[in-house]
Parts: C-alpha cells; structure tokens; sequence
C-alpha cells in the first residue's frame, strides 16, 4: 500500500472517523499544510482538544488529540463535502448551515481555510471541503 493518496484530506478525515469508531483517542497521519489548517479549525471550534506536528525520518508526522481518556469524541458525523473528482464551489450567500448552526463547516477561500460562518462574514465563496457535527 502506497503512503500517497489521491485525496489527503479524505483520508485524514477517514482516519479521524476510524479512530473514534474503535475508541482511540488520538490519530497520528502524514503532515500537510492543508490538513494542517483542517485540523487546526477543528481544533479551533472544540471539536477535537488538539494538533501538533512532530519532525519524523522523512518529512512530518501530524498528531490529532481527539477527546482525552475517560470522555467521548465530540464529533458525531464527518463528512467529505468536494472531492477531486466532483468540486463544490459556492457562493457566501449559499455557504450551508450544519445542524441549525450547531455543526461547522469547512471552506477553502481566497483568504485561506476557514469556517462557513467566518466566510459569510467576509463575504467569501470558496470550495466546501468538509462538514462536521
């Protein structure tokens, strides 16, 4: 099996839903700058306790703290929204609202990764890249 993937944000968010279905609390995967980003919105909106990036023997390793021992994960549901095949662009005035504002989602704009509602402030579109409840 090949360390590379077509889509490295999938896999990362594939890993997270991985890691909390068998109870895990934390995930360890290869660094990028835009999991980076990801992560640190996560982490940023309270859904998982932490990100950190260690060097490794080649390139960086990125360790996500999901919740901590003894306390569930706070993510109920992540999705992949854009994908390499099928991208989803919009508009800030059609950014989606993820469980009546209770959820997040994720947008790749101009400015940089940030959150629908941080989007729609600024009154950026961008690519949807992931929603998470």
């Amino acid at each position: 099996m090949s360390i590379n993937s077509t889509d490295p944000i999938a896999d990362m968010l594939t890993r997270i839903r991985n890691a909390i279905s068998v109870r895990q609390t934390g995930v360890s995967l290869p660094h990028s700058q835009a999991k980076e980003a990801v992560a640190k919105l996560l982490a940023a909106s309270g859904f998982v306790d932490g990100v950190s990036v260690e060097k490794a023997e080649i390139g960086k390793t990125m360790t996500i703290q999901i919740h901590d021992s003894g306390s569930n994960a706070r993510i109920s549901s992540i999705k992949r929204l854009s994908t390499p095949g099928r991208r989803y662009y919009v508009r800030a005035s059609a950014i989606p609202t993820v469980k009546r504002g209770r959820g997040l989602v994720i947008v790749s704009t101009s400015k940089g990764v940030m959150t629908g509602a941080e989007a729609k402030k600024a009154g950026i579109g961008g690519e949807l890249i992931c929603e998470v409840y």
